[in-house]
């Protein structure tokens, strides 16, 4: 009795799902909400220009604030930023968190110290409304000599009218993680 239940119910999600694919589409809401502050829409008509915008939105000289509500702008409303690395004991670890958290954590050591980042090269897959973008970016700060490579990995989304980030993850490059060959440009 109890595989039939299941059965049924798996045929009675798929036909739905079937039946909603098939019937008229569903519109899902635009991700916009009274706390994303508008965009410019020169900086997400495409994955080109939130790719920059996103870049230059952290990028800037020591003692200059930066555009946080730009940043804000570009993410969905529940979009995340992880960084990976090692912690602690050597164990890898991602914190999670929103473009708020980014933003309390990072403002006020970018902007004292001066930070720079820029991308170096880029893999880019698509595929309808959605694109994931591997882009490998060399950053630097001002007050010491820091110099830093590694890879962001950016999902997007396109709602029909302008393009989303979804969710950053990033790892900088170690001794133990250098950039694979086919991630850095050719000279």
């Amino acid at each position: 009795m109890r595989i039939t239940c299941i059965a049924a119910l798996l045929i009675a999600s798929t036909s739905l799902t079937v039946s909603a694919q098939t019937a008229r589409p569903e519109r899902t809401p635009s991700p916009v909400v009274s706390n994303v502050p508008k965009a410019a829409e020169s900086d997400v008509a495409s994955v080109d220009t939130i790719v920059r915008a996103l870049y230059e939105t952290i990028s800037g000289p020591a003692g200059k604030p930066r555009d946080w509500n730009r940043l804000r702008s570009l993410f969905v409303p529940e979009g995340r930023m992880m960084p990976v690395g090692k912690h602690g004991q050597g164990e890898i670890r991602m914190r999670m968190m929103g473009v708020n958290d980014y933003i309390a954590t990072s403002a006020p050591l970018i902007e004292e110290h001066g930070f720079n980042e820029r991308e170096i090269s880029r893999r880019e897959e698509r595929f309808g409304n959605i694109a994931h973008v591997f882009t490998t970016y060399e950053a630097s700060t001002e007050i010491e000599p820091i110099h830093m490579r590694g890879i962001n990995s950016i999902q997007l989304m396109n709602d029909g009218k302008r393009w989303w980030i979804v969710s950053l993850m990033w790892q900088a490059e170690t001794p133990d993680v250098p950039l694979p060959k086919d991630y850095v440009p050719k000279d």
